[in-house]
Protein backbone atom coordinates (compact mmCIF):
# COMPACT_ATOMS: atom_id res chain seq x y z
CA UNK A 1 0.00 0.00 0.00
CA UNK A 2 1.38 3.41 -0.91
CA UNK A 3 2.00 5.86 1.96
CA UNK A 4 -1.03 7.97 0.94
CA UNK A 5 -3.35 5.30 2.34
CA UNK A 6 -1.40 4.11 5.38
CA UNK A 7 -1.73 5.28 8.96
CA UNK A 8 1.54 5.15 10.94
CA UNK A 9 -0.04 3.02 13.70
CA UNK A 10 -0.71 0.20 11.24
CA UNK A 11 2.42 0.73 9.17
CA UNK A 12 4.59 0.21 12.25
CA UNK A 13 3.20 -3.30 12.75
CA UNK A 14 4.37 -4.37 9.29
CA UNK A 15 7.77 -2.64 9.30
CA UNK A 16 10.95 -4.69 8.96
CA UNK A 17 12.07 -3.42 12.35
CA UNK A 18 8.90 -4.64 14.03
CA UNK A 19 9.15 -8.01 12.29
CA UNK A 20 12.74 -8.56 13.44
CA UNK A 21 11.83 -7.57 17.00
CA UNK A 22 9.10 -10.21 17.04
CA UNK A 23 11.49 -12.80 15.55
CA UNK A 24 13.95 -12.10 18.34
CA UNK A 25 11.25 -12.30 20.98
CA UNK A 26 10.16 -15.74 19.73
CA UNK A 27 13.75 -17.02 19.64
CA UNK A 28 14.50 -15.62 23.11
CA UNK A 29 11.32 -17.15 24.59
CA UNK A 30 12.22 -20.55 23.14
CA UNK A 31 15.71 -20.32 24.64
CA UNK A 32 14.29 -19.37 28.04
CA UNK A 33 11.81 -22.25 27.94
CA UNK A 34 14.62 -24.63 26.95
CA UNK A 35 16.73 -23.35 29.84
CA UNK A 36 13.89 -24.07 32.25
CA UNK A 37 13.86 -27.65 30.98
CA UNK A 38 17.63 -27.89 31.39
CA UNK A 39 18.24 -28.34 27.68
CA UNK A 40 20.52 -25.31 27.46
CA UNK A 41 22.41 -23.45 30.22
CA UNK A 42 20.34 -20.79 32.00
CA UNK A 43 23.22 -18.36 31.73
CA UNK A 44 23.20 -18.87 27.96
CA UNK A 45 19.51 -18.03 27.75
CA UNK A 46 20.11 -14.98 29.95
CA UNK A 47 22.95 -13.75 27.75
CA UNK A 48 20.88 -14.30 24.60
CA UNK A 49 18.08 -12.24 26.11
CA UNK A 50 20.30 -9.45 27.41
CA UNK A 51 22.65 -9.01 24.46
CA UNK A 52 19.98 -9.70 21.88
CA UNK A 53 17.51 -7.31 23.54
CA UNK A 54 20.12 -4.56 23.62
CA UNK A 55 20.84 -5.06 19.93
CA UNK A 56 17.16 -5.12 19.01
CA UNK A 57 16.41 -2.05 21.14
CA UNK A 58 19.17 -0.17 19.30
CA UNK A 59 18.13 -1.56 15.92
CA UNK A 60 18.93 0.90 13.13
CA UNK A 61 18.99 1.27 9.37
CA UNK A 62 22.54 -0.02 9.43
CA UNK A 63 21.30 -3.27 10.98
CA UNK A 64 18.66 -3.54 8.25
CA UNK A 65 21.37 -3.11 5.63
CA UNK A 66 23.55 -5.74 7.30
CA UNK A 67 20.71 -8.31 7.36
CA UNK A 68 19.89 -7.52 3.74
CA UNK A 69 23.50 -8.04 2.77
CA UNK A 70 23.63 -11.41 4.51
CA UNK A 71 20.38 -12.43 2.81
CA UNK A 72 21.82 -11.58 -0.60
CA UNK A 73 24.40 -14.29 0.05
CA UNK A 74 22.32 -16.87 1.93
CA UNK A 75 19.10 -16.35 -0.06
CA UNK A 76 17.24 -17.01 3.20
CA UNK A 77 15.70 -14.26 5.32
CA UNK A 78 15.52 -16.14 8.64
CA UNK A 79 19.10 -17.41 8.36
CA UNK A 80 20.21 -13.86 7.57
CA UNK A 81 18.57 -12.60 10.77
CA UNK A 82 19.99 -15.47 12.84
CA UNK A 83 23.48 -14.71 11.53
CA UNK A 84 23.06 -11.06 12.48
CA UNK A 85 21.82 -12.07 15.94
CA UNK A 86 24.64 -14.54 16.51
CA UNK A 87 27.17 -11.79 15.84
CA UNK A 88 25.62 -9.74 18.67
CA UNK A 89 25.21 -12.59 21.15
CA UNK A 90 28.56 -14.28 20.67
CA UNK A 91 29.35 -17.91 21.53
CA UNK A 92 25.98 -18.59 23.14
CA UNK A 93 24.34 -17.76 19.83
CA UNK A 94 24.77 -21.46 19.01
CA UNK A 95 21.76 -22.19 21.25
CA UNK A 96 19.45 -19.96 19.23
CA UNK A 97 16.95 -21.71 16.92
CA UNK A 98 17.66 -25.20 18.24
CA UNK A 99 15.04 -27.67 17.01
CA UNK A 100 13.11 -24.98 15.14
CA UNK A 101 12.27 -24.40 11.51
CA UNK A 102 11.87 -21.08 9.77
CA UNK A 103 8.11 -21.58 9.70
CA UNK A 104 7.99 -21.67 13.50
CA UNK A 105 9.35 -18.13 13.50
CA UNK A 106 7.60 -16.82 10.39
CA UNK A 107 4.13 -18.15 11.14
CA UNK A 108 4.15 -17.29 14.83
CA UNK A 109 5.39 -13.80 13.99
CA UNK A 110 2.62 -13.42 11.42
CA UNK A 111 0.07 -14.39 14.06
CA UNK A 112 1.41 -11.68 16.37
CA UNK A 113 1.29 -9.10 13.59
CA UNK A 114 -2.22 -10.06 12.48
CA UNK A 115 -3.60 -9.93 16.02
CA UNK A 116 -2.02 -6.52 16.58
CA UNK A 117 -3.44 -5.33 13.27
CA UNK A 118 -6.86 -6.68 14.21
CA UNK A 119 -6.78 -4.86 17.53
CA UNK A 120 -6.34 -1.62 15.60
CA UNK A 121 -9.18 -2.53 13.23
CA UNK A 122 -11.46 -3.24 16.20
CA UNK A 123 -10.64 0.19 17.61
CA UNK A 124 -11.48 1.67 14.21
CA UNK A 125 -14.83 -0.12 14.21
CA UNK A 126 -15.62 1.24 17.66
CA UNK A 127 -15.02 4.78 16.38
CA UNK A 128 -17.25 4.17 13.37
CA UNK A 129 -20.00 2.62 15.48
CA UNK A 130 -19.91 5.58 17.85
CA UNK A 131 -20.23 8.02 14.94
CA UNK A 132 -23.12 6.07 13.41
CA UNK A 133 -24.91 5.90 16.76
CA UNK A 134 -24.69 9.65 17.32
CA UNK A 135 -25.92 10.51 13.82
CA UNK A 136 -28.68 7.87 13.93
CA UNK A 137 -30.05 9.34 17.17
CA UNK A 138 -29.75 12.84 15.73
CA UNK A 139 -31.89 11.89 12.72
CA UNK A 140 -34.09 9.29 14.38
CA UNK A 141 -37.26 11.00 13.11
CA UNK A 142 -35.87 12.77 10.03
CA UNK A 143 -38.17 11.66 7.22
CA UNK A 144 -36.58 10.43 3.99
CA UNK A 145 -37.77 8.49 0.99
CA UNK A 146 -36.80 4.85 1.01
CA UNK A 147 -35.79 3.56 -2.40
CA UNK A 148 -35.76 0.20 -4.08
CA UNK A 149 -34.12 -0.22 -7.49
CA UNK A 150 -33.03 3.43 -6.89
CA UNK A 151 -36.71 4.41 -7.34
CA UNK A 152 -38.98 5.95 -4.69
CA UNK A 153 -40.62 3.20 -2.64
CA UNK A 154 -42.01 4.13 0.81
CA UNK A 155 -40.82 6.58 3.49
CA UNK A 156 -38.43 5.71 6.27
CA UNK A 157 -36.23 7.91 8.45
CA UNK A 158 -32.61 8.82 7.97
CA UNK A 159 -32.05 7.56 11.51
CA UNK A 160 -33.33 4.11 10.58
CA UNK A 161 -31.10 4.15 7.53
CA UNK A 162 -28.03 4.90 9.68
CA UNK A 163 -29.17 2.43 12.33
CA UNK A 164 -29.11 -0.28 9.69
CA UNK A 165 -25.46 0.47 9.01
CA UNK A 166 -24.76 0.49 12.74
CA UNK A 167 -26.26 -3.00 13.03
CA UNK A 168 -24.18 -4.20 10.07
CA UNK A 169 -20.91 -2.92 11.47
CA UNK A 170 -21.81 -4.33 14.87
CA UNK A 171 -22.06 -7.74 13.20
CA UNK A 172 -18.77 -7.04 11.47
CA UNK A 173 -17.13 -6.38 14.81
CA UNK A 174 -18.24 -9.81 16.05
CA UNK A 175 -16.92 -11.38 12.85
CA UNK A 176 -13.59 -9.64 13.27
CA UNK A 177 -13.32 -10.69 16.92
CA UNK A 178 -13.91 -14.28 15.86
CA UNK A 179 -11.36 -13.95 13.05
CA UNK A 180 -8.83 -12.60 15.55
CA UNK A 181 -9.38 -15.57 17.82
CA UNK A 182 -8.88 -17.96 14.92
CA UNK A 183 -5.65 -16.35 13.77
CA UNK A 184 -4.13 -15.94 17.26
CA UNK A 185 -2.23 -19.24 17.20
CA UNK A 186 1.37 -20.25 17.70
CA UNK A 187 3.34 -23.06 16.04
CA UNK A 188 6.66 -24.04 17.62
CA UNK A 189 6.65 -27.65 16.45
CA UNK A 190 9.74 -28.12 14.30
CA UNK A 191 10.11 -29.93 10.98
CA UNK A 192 6.77 -31.26 9.63
CA UNK A 193 5.14 -30.36 12.94
CA UNK A 194 6.03 -33.50 14.93
CA UNK A 195 7.92 -31.85 17.84
CA UNK A 196 10.73 -34.36 17.23
CA UNK A 197 13.39 -31.88 18.33
CA UNK A 198 11.36 -29.59 20.56
CA UNK A 199 8.69 -30.36 23.13
CA UNK A 200 5.08 -29.28 23.28
CA UNK A 201 5.73 -27.67 26.66
CA UNK A 202 8.06 -25.15 25.05
CA UNK A 203 5.40 -24.27 22.49
CA UNK A 204 2.85 -23.73 25.26
CA UNK A 205 5.23 -21.45 27.14
CA UNK A 206 6.00 -19.37 24.07
CA UNK A 207 2.32 -19.13 23.16
CA UNK A 208 1.43 -17.98 26.68
CA UNK A 209 4.01 -15.19 26.61
CA UNK A 210 2.84 -14.02 23.18
CA UNK A 211 -0.85 -14.19 24.17
CA UNK A 212 -1.49 -16.87 21.57
CA UNK A 213 -2.73 -20.46 21.73
CA UNK A 214 -0.84 -23.46 20.33
CA UNK A 215 -1.94 -24.67 16.92
CA UNK A 216 -3.96 -27.88 17.34
CA UNK A 217 -2.19 -29.74 14.55
CA UNK A 218 0.55 -27.91 12.69
CA UNK A 219 2.08 -29.37 9.57
CA UNK A 220 5.29 -27.39 10.01
CA UNK A 221 3.11 -24.40 9.23
CA UNK A 222 -0.08 -22.98 10.67
CA UNK A 223 -2.82 -24.25 8.32
CA UNK A 224 -3.92 -21.51 5.96
CA UNK A 225 -7.66 -22.06 6.34
CA UNK A 226 -7.29 -19.80 9.36
CA UNK A 227 -5.82 -17.03 7.23
CA UNK A 228 -8.42 -17.56 4.52
CA UNK A 229 -11.19 -17.04 7.07
CA UNK A 230 -9.42 -13.95 8.38
CA UNK A 231 -9.08 -12.27 4.99
CA UNK A 232 -12.61 -13.27 4.02
CA UNK A 233 -13.78 -11.37 7.09
CA UNK A 234 -11.77 -8.34 6.04
CA UNK A 235 -13.48 -8.60 2.67
CA UNK A 236 -16.93 -8.57 4.28
CA UNK A 237 -16.05 -5.52 6.37
CA UNK A 238 -14.72 -3.79 3.25
CA UNK A 239 -17.99 -4.49 1.44
CA UNK A 240 -19.90 -2.87 4.29
CA UNK A 241 -17.62 0.15 4.02
CA UNK A 242 -18.38 0.39 0.33
CA UNK A 243 -22.12 -0.04 0.81
CA UNK A 244 -22.25 2.98 3.12
CA UNK A 245 -19.88 4.94 0.86
CA UNK A 246 -22.08 4.27 -2.17
CA UNK A 247 -25.16 5.37 -0.20
CA UNK A 248 -23.47 8.68 0.58
CA UNK A 249 -22.40 9.07 -3.05
CA UNK A 250 -25.98 8.58 -4.16
CA UNK A 251 -27.40 11.01 -1.61
CA UNK A 252 -24.90 13.63 -2.79
CA UNK A 253 -25.95 13.41 -6.44
CA UNK A 254 -27.17 16.81 -7.67
CA UNK A 255 -30.62 15.38 -8.44
CA UNK A 256 -30.93 14.06 -4.86
CA UNK A 257 -28.88 16.44 -2.66
CA UNK A 258 -30.11 15.00 0.63
CA UNK A 259 -26.67 14.72 2.22
CA UNK A 260 -23.08 15.41 1.27
CA UNK A 261 -19.53 15.13 2.50
CA UNK A 262 -18.22 18.10 4.43
CA UNK A 263 -16.56 20.56 2.06
CA UNK A 264 -13.60 22.26 3.72
CA UNK A 265 -12.75 25.92 3.34
CA UNK A 266 -10.20 26.18 0.56
CA UNK A 267 -11.07 22.75 -0.83
CA UNK A 268 -11.25 22.49 -4.62
CA UNK A 269 -13.66 20.10 -6.31
CA UNK A 270 -12.38 20.32 -9.88
CA UNK A 271 -9.45 21.82 -11.73
CA UNK A 272 -11.80 22.91 -14.53
CA UNK A 273 -15.19 23.54 -12.86
CA UNK A 274 -15.05 25.76 -9.78
CA UNK A 275 -18.63 24.92 -8.75
CA UNK A 276 -17.91 21.23 -8.11
CA UNK A 277 -18.34 19.59 -4.68
CA UNK A 278 -17.55 15.94 -5.31
CA UNK A 279 -17.91 12.94 -2.93
CA UNK A 280 -14.22 12.17 -3.29
CA UNK A 281 -13.79 10.55 0.12
CA UNK A 282 -16.63 8.11 -0.45
CA UNK A 283 -15.34 7.34 -3.94
CA UNK A 284 -11.94 6.71 -2.41
CA UNK A 285 -13.55 4.31 0.07
CA UNK A 286 -15.10 2.37 -2.80
CA UNK A 287 -11.65 1.96 -4.33
CA UNK A 288 -10.04 0.91 -1.06
CA UNK A 289 -12.79 -1.68 -0.51
CA UNK A 290 -11.96 -3.21 -3.88
CA UNK A 291 -8.31 -3.50 -2.87
CA UNK A 292 -9.11 -5.16 0.45
CA UNK A 293 -11.45 -7.65 -1.21
CA UNK A 294 -8.77 -8.47 -3.77
CA UNK A 295 -6.88 -10.25 -0.96
CA UNK A 296 -9.66 -12.76 -0.40
CA UNK A 297 -9.17 -14.98 -3.46
CA UNK A 298 -5.39 -15.44 -3.05
CA UNK A 299 -5.92 -16.11 0.67
CA UNK A 300 -8.37 -18.87 -0.22
CA UNK A 301 -5.93 -20.28 -2.77
CA UNK A 302 -3.19 -20.30 -0.12
CA UNK A 303 -5.08 -23.02 1.75
CA UNK A 304 -3.96 -25.61 -0.79
CA UNK A 305 -0.27 -26.30 -0.08
CA UNK A 306 1.76 -29.40 -0.94
CA UNK A 307 1.97 -32.06 1.79
CA UNK A 308 3.27 -30.64 5.09
CA UNK A 309 4.28 -27.30 3.56
CA UNK A 310 5.53 -25.32 0.63
CA UNK A 311 6.12 -21.59 0.27
CA UNK A 312 3.70 -20.74 -2.53
CA UNK A 313 1.72 -18.80 0.09
CA UNK A 314 4.70 -16.75 1.23
CA UNK A 315 4.93 -14.17 -1.55
CA UNK A 316 1.17 -13.72 -1.43
CA UNK A 317 1.11 -13.04 2.31
CA UNK A 318 4.05 -10.65 2.19
CA UNK A 319 1.78 -8.47 0.06
CA UNK A 320 -1.78 -9.03 1.21
CA UNK A 321 -1.16 -9.01 4.97
CA UNK A 322 0.10 -5.45 5.17
CA UNK A 323 -1.90 -4.15 2.22
CA UNK A 324 -5.31 -5.47 3.29
CA UNK A 325 -4.99 -4.47 6.95
CA UNK A 326 -3.49 -1.08 6.13
CA UNK A 327 -6.14 -0.40 3.51
CA UNK A 328 -9.04 -1.39 5.76
CA UNK A 329 -7.60 0.54 8.71
CA UNK A 330 -7.37 3.68 6.62
CA UNK A 331 -10.85 3.14 5.17
CA UNK A 332 -12.56 2.65 8.54
CA UNK A 333 -10.97 5.76 10.04
CA UNK A 334 -11.87 7.80 6.96
CA UNK A 335 -15.45 6.50 6.97
CA UNK A 336 -15.89 7.41 10.64
CA UNK A 337 -14.78 10.95 9.80
CA UNK A 338 -17.15 11.14 6.83
CA UNK A 339 -20.08 10.06 9.02
CA UNK A 340 -19.19 12.50 11.82
CA UNK A 341 -18.97 15.43 9.42
CA UNK A 342 -21.74 14.45 7.01
CA UNK A 343 -23.89 17.41 5.99
CA UNK A 344 -27.57 16.40 6.17
CA UNK A 345 -30.43 18.33 4.55
CA UNK A 346 -33.79 17.32 6.09
CA UNK A 347 -35.77 19.90 4.07
CA UNK A 348 -34.46 18.43 0.82
CA UNK A 349 -35.28 14.96 2.07
CA UNK A 350 -38.86 16.03 2.73
CA UNK A 351 -39.09 17.84 -0.60
CA UNK A 352 -37.93 14.75 -2.48
CA UNK A 353 -40.29 12.58 -0.46
CA UNK A 354 -43.28 14.68 -1.57
CA UNK A 355 -42.05 15.22 -5.13
CA UNK A 356 -44.14 12.42 -6.61
CA UNK A 357 -47.47 13.53 -5.32
CA UNK A 358 -47.89 11.06 -2.50
CA UNK A 359 -47.39 7.90 -4.56
CA UNK A 360 -45.74 6.30 -1.55
CA UNK A 361 -49.24 5.77 -0.10
CA UNK A 362 -50.06 3.22 -2.82
CA UNK A 363 -49.25 0.18 -0.67
CA UNK A 364 -51.45 1.38 2.17
CA UNK A 365 -54.23 2.26 -0.27
CA UNK A 366 -54.11 -1.25 -1.73
CA UNK A 367 -54.48 -2.80 1.71
CA UNK A 368 -57.26 -0.43 2.77
CA UNK A 369 -59.34 -1.10 -0.35
CA UNK A 370 -58.89 -4.85 -0.02
CA UNK A 371 -60.02 -4.62 3.60
CA UNK A 372 -63.05 -2.57 2.52
CA UNK A 373 -64.37 -5.45 0.42
CA UNK A 374 -62.69 -5.16 -2.98
CA UNK A 375 -60.77 -8.15 -4.28
CA UNK A 376 -57.01 -7.66 -4.09
CA UNK A 377 -56.80 -7.90 -7.88
CA UNK A 378 -59.41 -5.18 -8.41
CA UNK A 379 -57.89 -2.99 -5.72
CA UNK A 380 -54.44 -3.32 -7.27
CA UNK A 381 -55.81 -2.38 -10.70
CA UNK A 382 -57.55 0.75 -9.37
CA UNK A 383 -54.57 1.90 -7.31
CA UNK A 384 -52.08 1.31 -10.11
CA UNK A 385 -54.28 3.18 -12.59
CA UNK A 386 -54.41 6.22 -10.31
CA UNK A 387 -50.69 5.94 -9.63
CA UNK A 388 -49.81 5.91 -13.34
CA UNK A 389 -52.05 8.93 -13.94
CA UNK A 390 -50.17 10.75 -11.17
CA UNK A 391 -46.79 9.58 -12.47
CA UNK A 392 -47.49 10.88 -15.97
CA UNK A 393 -49.58 13.91 -15.00
CA UNK A 394 -47.00 15.44 -12.68
CA UNK A 395 -44.47 15.45 -15.50
CA UNK A 396 -46.72 17.83 -17.43
CA UNK A 397 -48.11 19.85 -14.51
CA UNK A 398 -47.00 23.48 -14.38
CA UNK A 399 -49.30 25.41 -12.05
CA UNK A 400 -50.13 24.67 -8.38
CA UNK A 401 -53.67 23.74 -9.43
CA UNK A 402 -52.38 21.28 -12.02
CA UNK A 403 -50.02 19.75 -9.48
CA UNK A 404 -52.82 19.39 -6.93
CA UNK A 405 -55.13 17.84 -9.52
CA UNK A 406 -52.52 15.22 -10.34
CA UNK A 407 -51.63 14.23 -6.80
CA UNK A 408 -52.19 10.56 -6.04
CA UNK A 409 -54.75 11.29 -3.32
CA UNK A 410 -56.80 13.45 -5.70
CA UNK A 411 -56.68 10.90 -8.51
CA UNK A 412 -57.58 7.98 -6.30
CA UNK A 413 -60.48 9.69 -4.52
CA UNK A 414 -62.03 10.59 -7.89
CA UNK A 415 -62.04 7.01 -9.14
CA UNK A 416 -65.67 6.05 -9.99
CA UNK A 417 -65.45 2.73 -8.13
CA UNK A 418 -64.40 4.41 -4.88
CA UNK A 419 -67.19 6.92 -4.37
CA UNK A 420 -68.95 5.15 -1.51
CA UNK A 421 -68.72 6.82 1.90
CA UNK A 422 -67.06 3.73 3.34
CA UNK A 423 -64.26 3.69 0.77
CA UNK A 424 -63.75 7.45 0.91
CA UNK A 425 -63.40 7.16 4.68
CA UNK A 426 -60.86 4.34 4.24
CA UNK A 427 -58.86 6.53 1.89
CA UNK A 428 -58.91 9.45 4.33
CA UNK A 429 -57.23 7.22 6.91
CA UNK A 430 -54.64 6.14 4.37
CA UNK A 431 -53.52 9.65 3.49
CA UNK A 432 -53.53 10.81 7.12
CA UNK A 433 -51.50 7.82 8.22
CA UNK A 434 -48.02 7.96 9.75
CA UNK A 435 -47.68 4.18 9.68
CA UNK A 436 -44.24 4.32 8.08
CA UNK A 437 -42.80 5.79 11.28
CA UNK A 438 -44.66 3.84 13.97
CA UNK A 439 -41.86 1.33 14.60
CA UNK A 440 -38.97 3.81 14.83
CA UNK A 441 -38.75 3.72 18.63
CA UNK A 442 -38.94 -0.06 18.79
CA UNK A 443 -36.26 -0.47 16.12
CA UNK A 444 -33.92 1.85 18.02
CA UNK A 445 -34.67 0.17 21.32
CA UNK A 446 -34.02 -3.27 19.84
CA UNK A 447 -30.69 -2.15 18.41
CA UNK A 448 -29.17 0.22 20.93
CA UNK A 449 -30.58 -1.10 24.21
CA UNK A 450 -29.88 -4.77 23.50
Amino acid sequence: MIPRYIRPEMSKIWSDTSRFKIWFEIEALVCEAMAEEGRIPKEAALEIRQKGQKAIDQFSDEDLKEIAEIERETRHDVIAFLTWLARRVGENGRFVHLGLTSSDILDTCLSVQLTKATDLLLEDLDQLLAALHVRAEEHKYTKIMGRSHAVHAEPTTFGIKLAGYYAEFKRNKKRLEQAREEIAVCAISGAVGTYAHIGTKIEKEVAKNLHLTPETVSTQIIPRDRHAAFFSTLGVVASSVERLAVEIRHLQRSEVSEAEEFFHKGQKGSSAMPHKRNPVLSENLTGLARLVRSAVTPALENVILWHERDISHSSVERNICPDATEGLDFALVRLASVVKNLQVYPDKMLSNLESQGGLYHSGQALLALAESGLSREDAYKIVQEAAMQTWNGLKQAQTPDEIQANRFETRLKKHPDLQSAERQKALEKVFASEAHYHAVDEIFSRLFEA
